[in-house]
């Protein structure tokens, strides 16, 4: 598949809408039945307008609760969810959306766990919605508005303590492949900062698919390492090669991260939160480090220009626990041509107690399902995230509502499903045996997390 189709894919499926030959905007009410007996009956079945549901009393709240994070004007989603007249238009498209909850994305199963940011809409609220655009899509009274939340300019996380960014601007070319590209920006810290927030902003939303900032410490970390991670191969199974490369061609720098889970701050793709941590737990970016911005760089036809950045709040003390981010990654497999239901595995042994705070699925394109899994000391087994429709355009941190304890000798099981059949209408080429790699025509299986170690109290990570 070419980039530029690839990337088109990749945009409507992550913002759920359908903007060319899609949906025709008419009254949206219901066509009457026909004759005297069919007005009669729909006169007597017809709601009466107290009942009616309007935008300004009944369906306003409910963007403003759950869409307007990403439907305002500069952000990710392609149009405005604030106003009357920015949503008429949109009327069918939005009832069609939301009955399939296609919108607002949220593809975890709802049978496992509770997660603080689940945006996803009640049936009531669907259905408040449906009858709403049934009967017309009325405004009614302006007066019933409900305030406007109150949103920081420019950044989700409110405004920085500090900015850094790219230190030039990268040259995005029209069309071809591009490796992922690694840009250093020292911090120039003279003592251990804390992160309480921190959010990446992409300079050039149209040519980034992703970024991810990583910290070079200046010296080897202290922190004792507390998660084991091995990938599991069926059967018969033999680890498998990275793919050769056309000679003379550049092979990746760095697929993972340059100073291992640990290392990862802030992630930025299409549909992720900026993380904000509770008070008493941080990330640490300790003095005198560098920041690795590590950027996917996807081509659509046209040249561009990106210079992208990261905003970082600090604590105001340091936490009494420190934020790590932990993967669990599967890098051997093979996926044969066709498969439609190819299974990998990975899984996490701890050596101490743990906390789990989020988990975030990660593959590319053939990426159909996946699923955590605990595995207790006493062999009991607890589903803690199903992902079971994977959309690779909306890349998801799934936020626990309560951390997840987990005793020493526990384990964290993922096990991913990927579908390389014909049937895939995203799968770049079914013909072909696919292995891990960067680009999004090969594939990856990790499931990250991040966690707390018990009892530490930051002993060992001043």
């Amino acid at each position: 598949m070419r980039s530029d189709n690839l990337r088109a894919v990749v945009f409507v499926a992550a913002l759920g809408v359908l903007c060319a030959g899609g949906f025709v905007v008419t009254g949206d009410a219901a066509a009457p039945p026909q004759g005297a007996s069919g007005r009669a009956e729909a006169l007597a079945s017809a709601p009466s307008a107290s009942t009616i549901p309007t935008f300004s009393k009944d369906v306003a709240p409910i963007f403003y609760s759950k869409c307007v994070g990403c439907h305002r004007p500069g952000e990710v989603a392609p149009m405005s969810l604030i106003t009357y007249k920015d949503v008429r238009p949109w009327a069918s498209a939005i009832r069609e959306k939301v009955t399939t909850r296609v919108m607002p994305p949220w593809h975890a199963d709802r049978q496992y766990g509770t997660f603080r940011n689940d945006l996803s809409l009640t049936q009531r609220e669907i259905d408040t919605i449906a009858a709403w655009v049934k009967a017309g899509a009325s405004e009614g009274n302006p007066s019933e508005m409900p305030a406007l939340p109150k949103f920081p300019e420019g950044w989700q996380i409110g405004k920085p303590d500090q900015v850094f960014e790219m230190q030039a601007d990268y040259q995005v070319p029209a069309a071809g492949t591009i490796e992922y590209q690694y840009f250093e920006v020292p911090t120039n810290f003279t003592e251990d900062k804390w992160m309480q927030a921190g959010e990446v902003r992409a300079g050039d939303r149209s040519h980034v698919h992703h970024i991810i900032v990583y910290v070079r410490e200046p010296k080897p970390s202290n922190r004792p390492n507390v998660v084991a991670v091995r990938p599991i191969l069926a059967a018969g199974q033999t680890p498998a090669l990275p793919p050769a490369r056309e000679p003379g061609t550049q092979g990746p720098a760095r697929s993972a991260a340059p100073g291992g889970g640990d290392a990862m701050l802030v992630n930025w793709a299409v549909g992720e939160d900026a993380p904000v941590y509770l008070p008493g737990t941080a990330k640490r970016i300790p003095a005198g480090s560098t920041l690795i911005f590590q950027v996917h760089y996807t081509t659509n036809g046209k040249p561009g220009v990106d210079r992208s950045r990261i905003g970082l709040i600090f604590a105001k003390e340091p936490p009494r626990q420190e934020i790590r981010t932990g993967i669990i990654a599967n890098p051997v497999f093979t996926i044969p041509p066709g498969a439609a239901n190819h299974e990998v595995e990975a899984e996490a042994t701890f050596s101490d107690n743990v906390r789990v705070w989020t988990m975030h699925p990660h593959m590319h394109l053939r990426g159909k399902d996946m699923t955590y899994t605990v595995i207790y000391p006493d062999g009991r087994r607890e589903v803690v995230l199903q992902v079971p429709k994977f959309d690779f355009g909306w890349q998801t941190d799934y936020w626990l509502s309560e951390p997840l304890s987990l005793p020493k000798g526990s384990k964290l099981h993922v096990r991913a499903h990927f579908d390389n059949s014909a049937a895939n209408r995203s799968n770049p080429d079914p013909a072909k045996a696919v292995r891990w790699g960067d680009q999004t025509w090969e594939e990856m299986m990790i499931g990250f997390f991040t966690y707390t170690v018990d009892g530490q109290e930051l002993r060992t990570a001043r």
